[in-house]
């Protein structure tokens, strides 16, 4: 499936030199009713695209909670699933994530095999995307779900020969995540790294809890911010951290 719509917003990011925000919303902590609610405050915020995905929550529970979000926004949804069960026709796209950091094949591309038929009947655009995680410091939920061990934070020859080996497989996007519940995000070197280096869009997540720290990963060279953690507990956060983007 060849990306299309959405991979064409993300992409005009990095070629005209923006940069976008993306809020990212867990089924597992955030509830079908409050979707509505998130919704207006996106709206209000400017984000550009809302994430949609968890590591325990099932099928039933996400296509609730999107149907809910996209009656009240025209803001596009990706699943950013935390396995194949995830797939839902509500959604706009889905970010098809292989763990490049990992040595889990099962992440790689097992659970790609076993998920294919689903992707490839929904309908969806499927934007395949090179999935990294750093060290944030802490253990996080995705860390010990996908039983593997993160790029070291001050490894960035390492984080950028991994993001060079997913453009050169064919990657559509480049995603590195300190994890939900960082301690440290990722550092603004990395990113610098990463980003001189690669000609497809980066996104970049996990830790990020002020404005500050949002528009020192866009001057480092961050195409998309995604916020989640943060922003479940303060959601005021959300018009500053998207205002934050604007530079």
């Amino acid at each position: 499936m060849k990306p299309s719509k959405v991979y064409q917003q993300i992409a005009a990011l990095k070629n005209e030199k923006r940069h976008g925000f993306a809020v990212l919303l867990d089924p597992d902590k955030i509830s079908s009713g409050k979707m509505e609610h998130f919704a207006r405050l996106c709206n209000d915020a400017g984000v550009h695209f809302v994430f949609v995905g968890g590591s325990l929550v099932l099928d039933h529970e996400i296509s609730k909670c999107i149907h809910i979000f996209k009656e009240h926004s025209s803001i596009p949804v990706l699943l950013f699933p935390g396995n194949p069960a995830q797939v839902c026709r509500e959604a706009d796209a889905l970010l098809y994530l292989s763990l490049l950091s990992g040595r889990n094949a099962d992440l790689l591309i097992g659970q790609h095999v076993v998920s294919a038929p689903m992707v490839k009947g929904s309908g969806l655009e499927v934007l395949s995307t090179g999935y990294m995680l750093i060290d944030g410091g802490v253990p996080t939920t995705v860390s010990y779900m996908s039983n593997s061990h993160p790029i070291p934070a001050d490894k960035s020859d390492i984080a950028l020969c991994t993001a060079w080996a997913g453009e050169m497989q064919g990657k559509h996007l480049i995603y590195m995540d300190a994890g939900s519940g960082a301690q440290t995000p990722i550092s603004a070197q990395m990113i610098r790294k990463v980003s001189s280096n690669i000609s497809i869009p980066l996104i970049i997540g996990g830790g990020i809890k002020t404005p500050e720290k949002v528009r020192e990963n866009c001057e480092a060279g961050a195409d998309l911010i995604v916020v989640g953690n943060a922003i479940e507990k303060e959601e005021s956060l959300i018009r500053e951290l998207a205002a934050a983007t604007r530079i």
